[in-house]
């Protein structure tokens, strides 16, 4: 027997969460062990923060170029969060699947369920018709939540309590995702995640064995 070599079908992951419950970190962490996942970069018209850089944490746009490429089908899915756009551009997500990648998106709440109606909606033989495997991410209490965007200091106490009744709003919807991974130790929740990736691309419904006896 040469033994059996797995493998599995493409794989989108959706991570979600309200501002200040980590999931930037915990998607940056992934990205870093798994070499193998194409990390998906939203798109957004805001300005950038401290020291995130275009093109690898977000692609900064200007509102006249985000909406021209929303109006030539540029993105797979798009929202307004905070009065400012958001979007995941479609053409390198494509791409990632055809070359055999899983992808990783890091998303709001109604980016995640764009993205469910996207590939509900993609017809048979699409790249975008792939398993979708969706995980919110939630403080231990809201109170750690708003603690954490204090400590950020990036928001002004206004801003603090608009994002915390955005986060309330946002955490009501943790029933349509198929994982909730609490994040009240960073090593232990990225421990959850790490194990979600490892199950999923192993579950019988996505393997494909070559058995050679």
């Amino acid at each position: 027997m040469n033994g059996i070599k797995p493998s599995w079908n493409n794989i989108i992951f959706v991570v979600s969460a309200p501002s200040g419950a980590g999931k930037t970190t915990l998607c940056d962490k992934l990205q870093k062990e798994f070499k193998d996942i194409h990390y998906a970069i939203t798109a957004t018209t805001r300005a950038p923060r401290g020291d995130e850089v275009d093109g690898k944490s977000y692609y900064f746009m200007t509102m006249k170029d985000f909406e021209e490429k929303l109006a030539a089908g540029g993105f797979i899915e798009s929202a307004i969060v905070h009065g400012n756009r958001y979007g995941s551009p479609k053409g390198p997500v494509v791409a990632a699947l055809e070359d055999g990648c899983d992808v990783l998106m890091n998303l709001d709440v109604q980016g995640a369920a764009a993205v469910r109606q996207c590939i509900a909606n993609a017809p048979e033989g699409d790249p975008l018709k792939r398993t979708l495997v969706d995980i919110f991410v939630v403080p231990p209490s809201t109170e750690v939540l708003r603690n954490r965007l204090v400590v950020r200091g990036t928001d002004s106490l206004e801003t603090i309590e608009k994002r915390m009744k955005q986060a309330r709003e946002e955490i009501a919807h943790w029933k349509e995702y198929k994982y909730m991974v609490v994040n009240d130790d960073l090593a232990e929740a990225y421990d959850h995640m790490r194990a979600i990736i490892l199950a999923e691309r192993h579950r019988n419904v996505n393997r494909r064995e070559e058995y050679h006896g």
